[in-house]
């Protein structure tokens, strides 16, 4: 039987006829123009048929360079069987679902989700009867969806704030409670380095090397912008200290941070050792590229109101951050939310959707927040709080807006 596919030449052999020349030009226009409306995951499958299916693969795959999301949100909180985080994953990235959410090829993958239905973890969070251990099952399944080359930082937390897949402009929603979560899907940008970092304290080492930050781009990168950064575990003794002590050596330079303390750290693939749950440390990512702009506000006690919540989306509109190719993320306390705004749901981030009516908004409530009223612009002058005290970037019972714009899309 002769063999079909396999990566053969047989669609994009070159000949000296300039007719053949002529038929393979149009058809790969077709065949282009067919495979923009697969998803990433069928265009892989498809390269490996012809040299011409390949090219076009290439170049569809070239043109999407926008992030893209996929959220969930259980209706069923008694479906045990599965995360719904993992279960929609799994539906959008396969071809036989019929989904074409997803078109790109993410080199890079942020998750969060929330704990108590993703790993069970109770104990972080001060509850007397607690489960003592936990399962990384759900972590593991969805790690297998993405592709083997892309890295994967996944934090779990008490909640979770998420723009519902599809639109853009969808109205985020606040899930105080409840099974969430969300995956953004991080493309190779031209022109963007977006890389994990990952710092376990360790009781014999109270010091960091400067090559550690380095590899990881916090020090020494002049094109550094944005740093989202997140302390896991820091219920533990001297936790809380270990993160501030890591975010002090990079908090002077001129950059957004904005982040967070979680519950714990689910996934980090670009390590090659197994995660201790019990651990404490701080991960994140940083985003370094010329065209990477960036914004934060502080939401502070004294935000208790729409109608100051919506004073300070004004503050960040101020900074003109583009709205295209733009992610929102809302860094919040557990203490804040509907019981903060006198039962009043979503108060936060539809202040935010009001003032950004095409930014899509994620985050979380955790358990600390980091972050100030900070706005970088396009020439990369700080144009607010270029002279803050180092420990006004800790706090609780506040919320940390941000904003990062990745660039103009082509």
């Amino acid at each position: 039987m002769e063999r079909v596919g396999g990566g053969g030449d047989c669609c994009g052999s070159s000949s000296a006829d300039p007719r053949s020349t002529f038929v393979l030009s149009n058809l790969a226009e077709v065949v282009e123009r067919v495979f923009t409306f697969l998803p990433a995951k069928a265009l892989l499958r498809v390269a490996g048929v012809c040299r011409l299916w390949r090219e076009c693969v290439r170049r569809v795959l070239r043109t999407h360079r926008n992030v893209t999301w996929i959220s969930a949100l259980s209706a069923d909180p008694c479906h045990l069987a599965q995360h719904c985080l993992v279960r929609v994953v799994a539906e959008e990235l396969e071809a036989s679902k019929g989904c074409r959410n997803v078109h790109i090829l993410p080199q890079t993958v942020l998750y969060m989700a929330d704990s108590e239905n993703f790993i069970n973890l109770e104990e972080c969070r001060g509850h007397k009867r607690a489960r003592k251990r936990t399962t990384m099952g759900a972590a593991f399944a969805l790690e297998k969806l993405f592709p083997k080359q892309c890295q994967v930082l996944g934090i779990v937390t008490p909640g979770i704030v998420v723009t519902p897949i599809g639109s853009r402009s969808n109205r985020p929603q606040e899930i105080e409670i409840g099974e969430s979560g969300f995956a953004l899907l991080f493309p190779q940008i031209e022109g963007i380095k977006i890389k994990p970092f990952h710092f376990i304290k360790d009781p014999k080492k109270l010091t960091l090397e400067r090559h550690q930050l380095t590899e990881v781009g916090l020090l020494d990168n002049p094109e550094l912008r944005v740093v989202l950064v997140f302390g896991y575990n820091c219920c533990k003794v001297g936790a809380s200290n270990y993160l501030q002590r890591v975010v002090s050596t990079f908090s002077d330079m001129n950059v957004i941070l904005a982040g967070g303390q979680v519950d714990n750290l689910a996934s980090l693939t670009s390590e090659k050792s197994p995660l201790d749950i019990d651990a404490t440390g701080v991960v994140g990512l940083s985003f370094s590229g010329h065209q990477v702009q960036g914004a934060t506000v502080l939401l502070n006690e004294d935000v208790n109101d729409e109608k100051t919540a919506d004073a300070a989306m004004q503050r960040l509109k101020a900074a003109n951050i583009p709205e295209q190719n733009t992610i929102g993320f809302m860094f919040a306390c557990v203490g804040r939310g509907s019981q903060y705004y006198r039962a009043k749901k979503n108060v936060e981030a539809d202040a935010f959707r009001k003032f950004f009516p095409s930014v899509p908004l994620f985050g979380f409530f955790g358990n600390g927040e980091i972050g100030c009223d900070r706005i970088v612009t396009g020439n990369f002058i700080l144009k607010k709080c270029n002279e803050f005290n180092y420990n006004d970037l800790f706090h609780s019972y506040t919320t940390i807006m941000a904003l990062i714009h990745l660039g103009s899309s082509k």
